[in-house]
């Protein structure tokens, strides 16, 4: 049951919402305070008038994201690192070359996240926007060379669980 206030709808007559002016909370006090709230419950539908402070302030994470892609990019980077946890233990357990090119895969775009992190935002505010497209594209650069050199590895040798077993048994 809704109750009429001076200012629209309230859902109890004890709040007071929405008061968008002082005019509009006296009068919402008085009809609060008066027997025919709680006598008499009328209903009625609020009003579509924006009070013109409250129109202009928007805080709902739509307006405030400038896209989706931040957001995509955040839970890639967290799916990653879930995978990397599972993708360690099974590497050493059952040596292979599904889990050699997975790590591969996974352990060069985790770095390159990483790295590309850290390289924008400290040559951001150290060297500028230039720097930033240069940085980039030798970092473009480095995660294919990684990749390739990773991918090689695997194909011609013993691949990066086993050496990384052989490297533990010393």
């Amino acid at each position: 049951m809704f109750y009429a206030t001076a200012s629209g709808l309230c859902a109890f007559p004890f709040l007071l919402l929405p008061c968008l002016s002082l005019e509009t909370e006296i009068g919402s006090i008085f009809l609060l305070l008066s027997k025919i709230v709680f006598t008499r419950p009328a209903v009625c539908v609020a009003t579509d008038k924006c009070h013109p402070l409250v129109c202009k302030i928007h805080t709902s994470p739509r307006s405030l994201a400038g896209s989706k892609a931040a957001s995509l990019h955040w839970t890639g980077e967290r799916a990653v690192s879930v995978l990397l946890l599972g993708l360690l233990p099974a590497a050493y357990l059952c040596p292979g070359p599904a889990t050699d090119y997975s790590l591969a895969a996974t352990l060069t775009l985790h770095g390159h996240w990483d790295l590309g992190q850290i390289g924008s935002l400290y040559l951001y505010y150290v060297h500028g926007e230039t720097s930033i497209k240069l940085a980039n594209t030798g970092l473009y650069l480095l995660s294919a060379l990684t990749f390739a050199g990773l991918c090689c590895f695997n194909y011609h040798d013993v691949g990066i669980s086993r050496t990384v077993g052989m490297l533990w048994s010393l």
